[in-house]
């Protein structure tokens, strides 16, 4: 077995980033190192197949996108932009001109953006009160951020696995 790189929970503190706050970041870098490693050599043209009904690729990239930029733009206290709402509707609609690369450049520049707002986030916030959606459901700065790399984690999962299955067996579309 190749010798796979250390965890970055295991790489020690991230930079700048306050200690409450280290295993969100830690998380984040994890997905996205995880995702670029997993994307190597996947058939473009399977980027919307849904093995077995579940999500697609494409998908998953964009959804891993749109909800970190969602969750972070909450724990600032501020509502989604109607840019955010429309992006929200058009997750997993197949569109041309889509690529892994543009996938995959979004996704960065949104953990980018998030590990700055991180290091930026003043740790004695973290227990304030934020609302999530239309019906402004309580929550605190750190549980948006924890979410965000949580929810980061359990779809940077749910991808791998749909990778695994488009690069190496035969399936049903779905």
């Amino acid at each position: 077995m190749a010798d796979l790189p250390t965890e970055y929970w295991l790489r020690g503190p991230v930079e700048a980033v306050p200690a409450l706050l280290q295993p969100a970041a830690h998380a984040l870098l994890q997905a996205r190192d995880e995702i670029k490693r997993a994307v190597i050599g996947f058939p473009v043209d399977k980027l919307w197949d849904k093995p077995g009904g579940v999500a697609s690729v494409a998908f998953h990239l964009q959804h891993l996108a749109g909800v970190i930029n969602r969750l972070l733009t909450y724990a600032r206290g501020t509502a989604l932009s109607q840019e955010q709402l429309n992006y929200l509707k058009e997750e997993g609609i197949q569109k041309d001109g889509i690529s892994i690369v543009s996938l995959l450049r979004y996704f960065d520049k949104q953990v980018d953006d998030a590990l700055t707002q991180i290091k930026q986030t003043d740790p004695a916030l973290l227990t304030e009160t934020r609302t999530v959606g239309r019906k402004q459901i309580p929550t605190t700065v750190i549980g948006l951020i924890f979410h965000a790399a949580e929810h980061t984690m359990r779809h940077t999962g749910q991808l791998l696995v749909t990778i695994a299955v488009l690069k190496n067996s035969a399936y049903d579309k779905g």
